[in-house]
């Protein structure tokens, strides 16, 4: 029963998450403001919004790889932006596309930081917004990486955000989800995808996605649920990738 608390929690963060971000971009910005945007690629990706996709992507593939938390939590931040453009599927497929070159390069990271600091110069406000969901990111499989900090503290600083308040926010969200996300029992995790330790790596992985598809907010929201029922689906679509995530990590797959 513990072990279930702790996925329940790890989905409860998820959420928090995600939900205090759409918040945010509720206040900082509406549709309104993105009527006559002329949508390309180039453009979106030197807008404020392009721009902190690009360090987003490269704070996601800082420790070497993008998981399923990670990803996750980027579609729907991806879902969040797209709603703002008059095109929101384009914009959705223009930001994925932006976010599959930048997390591939390593060299850039300076220019984009300093870059979307011109554009935020005067709106310290959003510019703490995006380094709060970069942390969260960060910390979102509970472990931050020593690239993973280097990288936000480089990015921290070309953003004029000082280095006691990145401190404070590692060390607030760390706390958080140390305590939300912790090493549970192998066979729970193989119970959560309706499994047995005996099971074939390719036997997890279709049970995994079958299960991703049954419960996915996306797939549910489209049925017409409820704001509840949305809750409970985004909870358990995390319980299942925490249990996916550990029994990888387990078998080195």
């Amino acid at each position: 029963m513990s072990q279930i608390i702790l996925f329940t929690l790890l989905g409860a963060v998820f959420y928090w998450i995600s939900k205090s971000y759409s918040a945010y971009q509720s206040s900082e910005y509406s549709p309104k403001q993105f009527q006559n945007f002329v949508l390309t690629k180039d453009r979106l990706a030197q807008s404020e919004l392009g721009l902190f996709v690009a360090l987003i992507a490269k704070v996601a593939k800082a420790d070497g790889r993008v998981d399923e938390l990670e990803a996750e939590l980027i579609s729907n931040m991806f879902n969040d932006i797209s709603k703002l453009f008059p095109d929101p599927q384009e914009t959705k497929t223009l930001l994925k596309e932006i976010f599959s070159i930048e997390k591939e390069i390593s060299n850039n990271i300076d220019d984009v930081a300093l870059s979307l600091y011109i554009v935020l110069k005067n709106d310290p406000h959003k510019r703490q917004k995006m380094v709060e969901f970069m942390v969260n990111l960060a910390y979102i499989d509970g472990i931050l990486s020593h690239s993973e900090e280097e990288m936000l503290h480089k990015i921290a600083s070309h953003l004029h955000f000082s280095k006691e308040d990145l401190t404070f926010l590692l060390n607030q969200f760390g706390s958080l989800h140390r305590h939300s996300v912790k090493e549970s029992s192998i066979s729970q995790s193989y119970t959560v995808l309706g499994l047995t330790p005996e099971a074939t790596n390719d036997a997890i992985k279709k049970a995994y996605r079958a299960l991703v598809r049954e419960h996915h907010p996306d797939i549910i929201k489209a049925q017409g649920a409820s704001d509840e029922y949305l809750k409970i689906a985004t909870e358990k679509v995390q319980e299942i990738n925490a249990a996916y995530e550990m029994i990888k990590k387990a078998r080195g797959i």
